[in-house]
């Protein structure tokens, strides 16, 4: 059986499929295509925290369908300006696990884990996985993966 690790930028899935379909991803729809004939060794979702009531019940049902919710806190700066991305987060669990799985799942857009993707598949020789909105992922991240999913009507709720 194939052993697949999971790691979800929540803030990039969410507000790319928002900006594309005006609907949110269906994660319980993305489990059950990603956990067929699979044994699932790590799976996680790396979050902000704003302490708002809605999203605490967002990652309870995250918790409820298998994810390991990791949560960082939304720094408002002085300036203005707002921080809270997990990419050296997700880069150093992905590092952590790659040499116990034969797959790699990510779901996230953003280019900057291009040569993460790179990295893994060349020192691991582990299939990487991408799943993220036509459109709006970057190019360099669809051409490193060795496989790249579009999130589309399957995987959305509301449509």
């Amino acid at each position: 059986m194939e052993k697949v690790a999971i790691f979800v930028d929540v803030q990039n899935i969410y507000y790319t499929v928002r900006e594309k379909y005006h609907a949110n991803f269906d994660y319980n729809a993305f489990w059950s295509e990603v956990s067929q004939d699979r044994e699932i060794i790590a799976t996680y979702a790396y979050a902000i925290h704003k302490g708002d009531e809605k999203q605490r019940q967002f990652q309870n049902i995250l918790r409820a369908i298998g994810f390991d919710v990791k949560l960082k806190p939304f720094i408002q700066r002085s300036d203005g300006s707002a921080k809270g991305d997990w990419d050296v987060g997700i880069t150093l669990d992905v590092i952590e696990h790659a040499p116990e799985v034969d797959r790699i799942i990510l779901l996230s857009g953003d280019g900057d884990f291009d040569l993460l993707v790179e990295k893994v598949q060349t020192k691991y020789n582990a299939i990487v996985e991408v799943y993220g909105v036509p459109g709006l992922t970057a190019a360099s991240l669809i051409n490193s993966a060795t496989h790249y999913r579009e999130i589309e009507d399957t995987l959305l709720l509301g449509r």
